[in-house]
């Protein structure tokens, strides 16, 4: 799980085996165990985590410190290793007699250096995932620490992809569209050291992507299982205000100050999967939107830049039916700022695991993800007919070639052509 590891969240820590990255700071961890041992950890590379201290004996701020200690320590290590390289001295030393200085300075900067040095306070500043660009960066390519921007080749690369399909994870390979990930944020990297002058040409420019399914995993729910969802929901909420009635009445007669009595919906869990089903947000859209975000009484809610996918504000419309459950939760929600709230009123929630897993038991759903809910709503457009241009301004995609993955849902355009053949005949 990722939060911002600090003295509320020392606070709040439980006794259970947990590993908890750090939002501000990329590699720095909180390894919780349920012995109660919880340790502040720091990982460079991939087989290179080193232990900072513990908690109760060192506090968060002290660990970061350490933290960015140790982390300028390494960096200094690598820049005298290469400092005193023989092999790059002599480089330099025919590159200055050539009169190409700046194409010496250019081979002595490794990939390291330049994620650690240029191109993270670049991309942490500039893209709004920058943190876990940077994370990919330097997992994936950490075999490539010590290479020199210059070494880079296509060939390299290719030799790097093919190994990288062959990796087994479990009974399976990595997936392409996994490594193609990780290829265009080399890709993005390697530009990046272009335009600034690091390198004289891009090392990628005849790598191709790996060939993958684009239409992929395509999983949504049945109209049964809509309806066992729904009702397992339903019991959820009732368990709970139940549970909460009895509560108070055992309160009540020891003269105890009673809890808050729960509502329509006594947590943001219902509601949010109402407005996933509903809107087709995507759970990074939903975590971020604000009551200010919505116009309940113009049906529209507004997914800002900031936290699109696409970094493109768009207005999505809200049926009547979301609108009144939003309606509902704004009654029971004590929050004035977040739709869905975490920890507190302005906390983003970061995953709802453990309500959701319990919850698709109790549904007899399996094998669906938070993420499959934005499936469901696309699929459920495309088969009441609505075009899939529409169904792609909704979903907030970039391409319509995201949209077409849904095209197969609506086979009587592909039957209306065929149609055709029997008419002409």
């Amino acid at each position: 799980m990722r939060a911002l590891i600090g003295p509320d969240l020392i606070r709040k820590l439980e006794r259970k085996n947990v590993e908890i990255r750090d939002t501000k700071m990329t590699g720095f961890t909180l390894r919780c165990r349920a012995s109660g041992t919880h340790v502040y950890r720091l990982t460079l590379g991939r087989g290179d985590t080193r232990t900072i201290g513990r908690v109760g004996k060192m506090t968060p701020e002290a660990a970061r410190l350490a933290a960015e200690a140790l982390i300028a320590s390494v960096s200094r290590d690598a820049l005298k290793h290469m400092a005193d390289d023989p092999t790059l001295k002599t480089r330099d030393a025919k590159a200055k007699a050539r009169g190409t200085v700046k194409g010496a300075k250019r081979r002595r900067i490794t990939w390291k250096f330049f994620v650690d040095e240029h191109y993270e306070p670049w991309v942490t500043a500039h893209r709004k995932h920058g943190d876990d660009i940077v994370a990919r960066l330097r997992v994936r390519f950490a075999e490539f620490n010590g290479t020199l921007l210059e070494a880079f080749s296509a060939f390299a690369i290719e030799r790097w992809r093919t190994q990288r399909l062959k990796t087994p994870v479990g009974d399976r390979t990595i997936k392409a569209s996994t490594v193609n990930r990780d290829l265009s944020s080399l890709r993005g990297a390697l530009s990046r050291a272009v335009d600034w002058g690091f390198l004289s040409r891009h090392p990628m420019a005849g790598v191709k992507a790996a060939k993958e399914d684009r239409i992929g995993r395509l999983r949504y729910l049945s109209t049964e299982e809509a309806a066992r969802l729904s009702a397992a929901l339903e019991a959820r909420d009732t368990a709970r205000r139940e549970a909460r009635d009895r509560a108070n009445d055992w309160r009540l007669e020891r003269r105890y100050e009673l809890l808050p009595a729960n509502g329509t919906y006594v947590d943001h869990l219902t509601p949010m999967i109402a407005m996933a089903l509903h809107t087709g947000l995507r759970f990074g859209e939903l975590t971020a939107l604000r009551w200010s975000d919505l116009n309940l009484v113009a049906g529209l809610a507004t997914v800002r830049g900031e936290e699109a996918k696409s970094e493109k504000t768009r207005h999505v419309p809200l049926n009547t039916a979301i609108v009144d459950v939003l309606r509902t939760w704004r009654a029971c929600s004590t929050s004035t700022v977040l739709v869905f709230p975490g920890a507190d009123d302005e906390t983003e929630i970061v995953d709802i695991k453990t309500a959701w897993k319990p919850l698709l038991k109790a549904a007899q759903i399996t094998a669906f993800r938070f993420h499959d809910l934005r499936h469901t709503f696309a699929s459920r457009l495309v088969m009441a007919g609505v075009d899939l241009n529409t169904v792609r301004e909704l979903l907030g995609h970039a391409d319509i070639k995201m949209t077409l993955r849904y095209a197969h849902l609506a086979p009587e355009h592909k039957a209306a052509a065929v149609a055709k053949l029997v008419v002409a005949s």
